[in-house]
């Protein structure tokens, strides 16, 4: 089997056996004894360890990756560097993608109007976290400390590092020729370690999943069902529709064969719910099998895993508006424009870890003036869309990346309409 089937197969099992699970637990069909058991040793003892140690082996990959690719990509532009058109166009790009995105989610959810009738008895406790201004998420970009900004995993501060060595290896000579072969090199290295968790991908997956589904039972999509099915419009609808759209009318290439080839890192981040930790298995995807150049891929990919979150911003779109009507308060079109531009600005602060969406909701929510405490109402089921959600962002990552690419010359579309090339073998 291809690792896709293999995946989707993982996918599909771990969320039988975490709804089995889920089922067996609330209907008190097994003796609490055999329940305790199954909860302390097989969910949260196996399949929590495993998928822990799934998701850290992703994110151990990230910084060498994008610092090693990064450096690689800017050195190999040489001195008549594209590196400020490449830029200008991917920062344009991603912020148009997140301004349409919550453009079209509010619109949708103003039209569905999913707060409607909401009983707010149902919210539970929120501890509000403040949104760091704008003014520090920007100072942050700029490292005091590379080391120090590795360490902690600040992947702009990284981006901000590695573009000034590879900048400086491009206009070294030789000298810099000879280092620029070394970290190609290690880049190779990088990505073989790729493939290898790329095969182990079907059991990390399996174990995450069922450990998920076997703690959010059926009952709580339903009790917020209507939400939970407009924000699950909205991102397909995104992903399916605007994307494909920009892609089609920027490059003429085939949806088809884009998404298609998509479909592994996709999983990965449905599973994972994070596009950091998706970030290795984006970048080896876009370059390997759509065939984008690494002089780009490995600047628009980690750019885009930090501030593309156009999945987030539907969130809290449809939830800006969900609250406002759980509460019976109104919302004008200045406020609306408000929350597209808090939105889309509060993208650019949020780390692709799973659930800081809802930290970023305080600061849109606070600028419409609506009570934080709402956000108790969505919390149960964001998990769930979190990993729908993720999914989008990385399939933004990749649109973005294809399309600046085809217009600076550097996608071999050989590769892109190549249906076997980058697949897979077992490592």
């Amino acid at each position: 089997m291809s690792l896709t089937q293999r995946i989707v197969i993982a996918m599909l099992m771990g969320l039988l056996v975490g709804a089995l699970f889920n089922f067996l637990s609330s209907g008190n069909l097994l003796s609490a004894g055999v329940l305790g058991w199954l909860d302390q040793y097989l969910v949260n003892g196996l399949f929590d360890t495993i998928g822990q140690i799934f998701v850290r082996s992703l994110k151990l990959l990230v910084v060498p990756l994008v610092f090693v690719s990064l450096v690689c990509g800017v050195a190999s532009l040489g001195n008549n560097s594209r590196m400020g058109a490449v830029a200008s166009k991917t920062i344009v790009l991603y912020m148009a993608t997140t301004a349409m995105a919550i453009g079209l989610a509010i619109s949708i959810a103003a039209l569905v109007q999913p707060g409607v009738g909401i009983d707010l008895a149902l919210a539970t406790e929120f501890v509000a976290k403040e949104a760091p201004p704008l003014k520090t998420t920007i100072i942050n970009i700029f490292p005091s400390n590379p080391i120090e900004s590795m360490a902690q995993g600040s992947v702009l501060q990284v981006i901000v590092f590695a573009l000034l060595v590879g900048l400086a290896i491009s206009k070294s000579g030789d000298t810099g020729q000879r280092l620029n072969n070394g970290f190609g090199v290690v880049n190779e290295v990088i990505m073989k370690m790729v493939m290898i968790l790329m095969n182990l991908a079907p059991y990390g997956i399996f174990c995450l999943l069922a450990k998920l589904f076997a703690g959010v039972g059926i009952g709580m999509i339903l009790s917020l069902g209507k939400y939970f099915l407009t924000v699950l419009f909205v991102l397909l609808l995104h992903s399916l529709g605007v994307y494909s759209l920009l892609l089609k009318a920027f490059t003429g290439l085939s949806v088809k064969t884009f998404l298609s080839k998509m479909r592994p890192a996709l999983m990965f981040a449905f599973s994972t719910s994070s596009s950091g930790a998706t970030l290795p298995v984006t970048l080896r995807t876009v370059e390997k099998r759509l065939g984008v150049n690494n002089s780009v891929a490995s600047f628009t990919v980690p750019l885009g895993a930090t501030i593309n979150m156009d999945g987030t911003a539907i969130m809290q779109g449809v939830a800006t508006v969900f609250i406002a009507q759980a509460y019976n308060i109104g919302l004008g079109m200045d406020d609306y424009l408000t929350v597209v531009l808090t939105a889309t600005l509060a993208s650019i602060g949020t780390a692709a870890v799973p659930g800081v969406g809802l930290v970023m909701l305080v600061m849109v929510l606070n600028q419409v003036g609506l009570p934080v405490e709402g956000i108790g109402l969505i919390i149960g089921v964001d998990r769930l869309l979190d990993m729908t959600r993720t999914a989008t962002n990385v399939t933004g990552d990749a649109m973005v990346t294809t399309v600046v690419a085809n217009s600076e010359g550097f996608l071999d579309k050989d590769i892109f309409n190549d249906p076997k090339a980058g697949v897979i073998t077992d490592v």
